[in-house]
């Protein structure tokens, strides 16, 4: 048995707030497992919509580019709000995920991108929002990278600083990288990174 679009039913939709973010409360009603179909359900959903990250990498030196910025949904947990993360942004109207890894690698640490390869695309966390994240690895030149980055008007700034994938490896082992597109994105390189390396730069072992 398989459920899909088809087997939900939105009975009403509120809209809470409309700004950066959307909230909407919503009435649903689904069909069961059991058979027949639930009550009416209320969920509060925040509209996010589609985001990219980009783990930008250089195969010829094997490092990697990671960067910190101000995180707000870590203020009251025991964790820096300054968090280690891959390059991100949101998909404007018009822009391919392509687009925006490029744009975002140039934007928040001065980087081009010279290859993609798509690593996987995820829901958040699809219990209360749509937002949806496809993550690329990004080709890049270390060479001189780093600094400081972001766009004033969006209030940002965003510290890029290059690190060896191995180093990479023991943060994320040590538990020093903790938001979930950065975790899945230096595993995946973990897995790929020989490939990569072979591919991309011609290194064999």
């Amino acid at each position: 048995m398989a459920f899909d679009h088809a087997d939900v039913k939105l009975l009403s939709r509120v809209v809470n707030h409309a700004g950066f973010l959307r909230l909407e409360t919503r009435v649903v009603e689904h069909a069961l497992f059991a058979g027949g179909v639930s009550g009416d359900v209320r969920r509060e959903l925040l509209l996010r919509g589609e985001a990219v990250g980009v783990l930008p990498y250089d195969p010829i030196r094997d490092e990697v580019l990671l960067i910190e910025q101000f995180r707000i949904g870590v203020t009251r947990q025991q964790h820096s709000p300054w968090m280690l993360e891959i390059v991100a942004g949101i998909v404007e109207q018009g822009e391919s995920f392509q687009d925006v890894a490029e744009r975002e690698a140039v934007e928040e640490c001065g980087c081009e991108v010279s290859r993609l390869e798509p690593i996987v695309g995820y829901y958040s966390s699809p219990g209360f929002t749509d937002e949806f994240l496809m993550l690329y690895c990004g080709r890049i030149e270390t060479v001189n990278a780093g600094g400081v980055f972001g766009l004033e008007h969006e209030h940002e700034d965003i510290r890029a600083a290059v690190y060896s994938a191995e180093a990479c490896f023991a943060k994320l082992a040590a538990g020093e990288i903790i938001n979930a597109s950065t975790v899945i994105s230096l595993q995946w390189l973990q897995l790929h990174r020989a490939r990569l390396r072979s591919e991309w730069a011609g290194i064999d072992g």
